[in-house]
């Protein structure tokens, strides 16, 4: 499997070429990835924002406690999840599969009712909670299609959500930061991409039943 050696080559980098940019087609490829990541009910509750000014990379810079990656690697994407998702996202959702398969929406009927009715039990804090879970699938796939394109990556969530959410005008969208994306490609001098990549071992990490 390709994906294995892609993960195995990959690290958190700490440290971007600020010259080395990815190609167009290879981020485009990307980001089909993340088009294509698993999601609860298919919703995607969350929007994947790419962050081009450099002005904007700045300010954010100062929210991410001055973490480099955010203004020298290649692209910066900021995953941010929906602040609630209601009946008629779901209705979108189901309308956009009838449409992709050629079919009448009035099929999807009962399962817009049923997963209308499952997301509107979430709590506040539960739906929260779940969207940000969301945006983690989305995350996970992001890394391991890096890794297999020899993109480098590092997930971030050291910075202030609230800072970002006022800098990016997130909230009046009802979206919320929760975790940032830096991509392009390692300095050759980034020390830690010398070190050895560690994991628990498969034996700890997996029990038989």
């Amino acid at each position: 499997m390709e994906i294995i050696s892609g993960l195995e080559w990959r690290y958190a980098t700490k440290k971007f070429d600020p010259k080395k940019k990815i190609p167009a087609a290879v981020l485009a490829e990307l980001k089909k990835a993340v088009q294509l990541s698993a999601s609860s009910y298919g919703l995607q509750p969350y929007r994947v924002l790419q962050i081009d000014d450099d002005q904007i990379r700045a300010q954010l810079l100062s929210a991410s406690f001055e973490q480099s990656q955010v203004v020298d690697a290649s692209h910066l994407f900021v995953f941010c999840s929906q602040k609630t998702v209601n009946s008629q996202d779901v209705a979108a959702y189901f309308d956009l599969k009838a449409h992709m398969n050629g079919l009448d929406s009035n099929i999807f009927k009962d399962a817009v009712t049923v997963v209308s009715e499952e997301v509107a039990k979430k709590s506040e804090v539960e739906m929260e909670i779940w969207t940000a879970k969301q945006t983690y699938l989305a995350v996970g796939t992001l890394l391991a299609a890096a890794g297999e394109a020899a993109v480098d990556a590092c997930p971030m969530e050291g910075f202030e959500p609230d800072q970002y959410d006022k800098i990016l005008g997130l909230s009046p969208k009802g979206l919320t930061a929760n975790v940032v994306i830096a991509l392009g490609y390692r300095a050759a001098d980034d020390q830690t991409a010398q070190m050895r990549k560690t994991r628990k071992p498969l034996e700890r990490l997996f029990e038989h039943y």
